[in-house]
């Protein structure tokens, strides 16, 4: 026995499979067992929070407002104009509860990580795991607010249909970064950091207005903000303005993601494995 610690001990310690076991499926499995005990309603307020936004300033300030001009100069109505910012919110709102309250319970209350680290999973499984957990739900809050823009004709273009993966993009970024952030917080104080960060990105990345509103140097704060990458790529794939600039924003959550699964793997592999 004593021979078989030693084994394990020196397996965690380097190489690819001290932080990869390659079953991070384990981890989005348990999440769907637990999943079954939440409660339905609290998933569901996540979806219904966007659309309540479509229908009173969409539809009903809409009616005021009349057309907007997007950044590449192409006028839609209003509520075609809020409709994919209001999408990527949604996917960034879904995939973030889940990859901060949750993980935060788990790493400091629950335990699990230090159970599930226990095993043969590494510190990567646990993380992609959770992410890819916290992608379901940004992906369900995602396809049905899809499904209303469609039955409301506020798809502007076949190429709305890429806006599906897209989300899956923005989902994933946030919810990589989100744990990362998450894994160095200690008290439920900290947690409050997180709305502190997401309410700004939510009103001032071009969601309900154009970003040519601002003075010059505050777009450039904007333009470093995640959400405004999301909001601009989904609203060119639902209006049909396809351009070369987009690119820029796929980059963008790629990094984002990239940084996430670093450091979140990192910080996993300090608390419980070193």
């Amino acid at each position: 026995m004593t021979a078989v610690a030693s084994v394990d001990t020196s397996v965690r310690r380097g190489g690819v499979r001290a932080l990869w076991a390659g079953n991070p499926g384990a981890v989005v499995q348990r999440g769907l067992i637990a999943a079954r005990s939440s409660s339905w309603a609290v998933v569901l307020s996540g979806f219904f929070e966007p659309v309540f936004y479509l229908a009173s300033m969409g539809i009903g300030l809409g009616k005021l407002i009349g057309d907007v001009q997007t950044s590449q100069g192409v006028e839609v109505s209003y509520a075609a104009f809020i409709a994919p910012a209001l999408l990527a919110v949604s996917a960034m709102n879904g995939a973030i509860y889940d990859s901060t309250w949750n993980v935060f319970f788990k790493l400091n209350y629950g335990k699990l990580y230090e159970g599930m680290l226990s095993t043969s999973l590494g510190p990567l499984d646990v993380a992609l795991g959770e992410i890819l957990y916290a992608l379901l739900r940004g992906l369900l809050y995602a396809t049905g607010f899809m499904i209303i823009m469609q039955v409301l004709g506020l798809n502007l273009a076949w190429t709305a249909v890429l806006a599906i993966p897209a989300v899956l993009l923005i989902a994933f970024g946030f919810a990589s970064l989100g744990m990362a952030v998450t894994s160095y917080m200690k008290t439920f104080q900290h947690m409050d950091w997180i709305n502190f960060v997401l309410l700004p990105m939510f009103l001032f990345s071009a969601t309900f207005y154009p970003i040519t509103v601002y003075p010059g140097w505050v777009q450039q704060i904007v333009m470093a903000l995640p959400l405004w990458h999301g909001v601009e790529l989904i609203r060119g794939l639902t209006t049909g303005v396809l351009h070369a600039g987009m690119l820029w924003h796929v980059l963008y959550y790629a990094v984002m993601i990239g940084v996430g699964l670093v450091f979140t793997t990192k910080r996993l592999r300090a608390l419980f494995l070193d």
